[in-house]
């Protein structure tokens, strides 16, 4: 009903003839009446549908400076952001991601990092409290002195928490966003079909190239963001574990996968480090 009585208010006010005007006017008060709408509200709701939707930039809060895992969080988020039509920039101390895209995606991707990244936190925790990790060995490189000479070597050493922790994170994130990447490959699939793909295919083309122009002039990212990298070492087992912990990951709003936990608090801005 808003939206009927919205494009009588729309024609009213577009035509030059005061009698069409007039007529239109009377029609859309008529349905405003008996609906109980107020017309300033259908004015806005008929001009709010009209208004096409432009790319925006949003800084997305990770976590305090100098709090643990915050890379592995940034590789969460820019995993779904992926798989959502959304370009980002990382602050150098990973403390914050700036997102690129339309309003409505990086909604989305907020909402599935609110919900993904407390699984993610509950599950590594429930893997380190088990003790699993303890059991596996890493290869390090150690120095030696013999004979006046510094002499490197490799040694297996025993696992420690934190290494076990941020190799499980790496691989659930990780497999959180070949899943994210499958889905969105299997819905474009269906909406775009071959046989008749052009109107959407075009949409889905500009929005891309429309994304990218902005992205380009307003980014102001310098130098590449690689991702978390475990330097204390590779751990096997724990990235085997996060990577099932990811498989298991309950994704999205629908029944079979769960509800998201909600949205996190964002606040727009400019400027970046660097590009993921």
């Amino acid at each position: 009903m808003l939206t009927r009585i919205g494009g009588l208010l729309r024609q009213a006010e577009s035509t030059d003839n005061e009698h069409e005007a007039e007529a239109f006017l009377a029609a859309a008060q008529r349905l405003a009446t008996r609906s109980s709408i107020d017309l300033a509200v259908a004015r806005a709701h008929i001009a709010g549908r009209e208004r096409r939707p432009t790319p925006i930039q949003r800084i997305i809060p990770i976590g305090e400076p100098g709090k643990r895992g915050l890379r592995t969080y940034v590789q969460l988020f820019v995993a779904i952001a992926h798989a959502n039509d959304v370009r980002c920039d990382v602050a150098r101390t990973s403390t914050q991601v700036y997102a690129y895209g339309f309003d409505s995606d990086i909604d989305t991707c907020e909402a599935l990092y609110a919900s993904l990244l407390v699984q993610m936190v509950r599950a590594s925790d429930q893997y380190i409290k088990s003790g699993q990790y303890r059991t596996a060995t890493v290869e390090k490189v150690v120095t030696e002195k013999r004979w006046g000479r510094q002499v490197q070597r490799r040694v297996q050493a025993p696992v420690a928490g934190v290494t076990a922790r941020l190799n499980f994170q790496m691989a659930f994130a990780a497999r959180i966003g070949r899943r994210l990447a499958a889905v969105k490959a299997e819905v474009e699939a269906e909406v775009v079909p071959a046989d008749s793909a052009a109107g959407t295919a075009l949409a889905l083309r500009d929005k891309e190239i429309e994304l990218a122009d902005f992205y380009t002039s307003t980014s102001e990212a310098r130098g590449t963001w690689r991702g978390p990298q475990a330097s204390a070492g590779h751990s096997a087992a724990a990235r085997r574990a996060g990577d099932r912990a990811g498989k298991a990951a309950r994704l999205g709003t629908s029944p079979e996968l769960g509800a998201a936990r909600g949205q996190l608090t964002t606040r727009r801005s400019r400027g970046a480090d660097d590009p993921a």
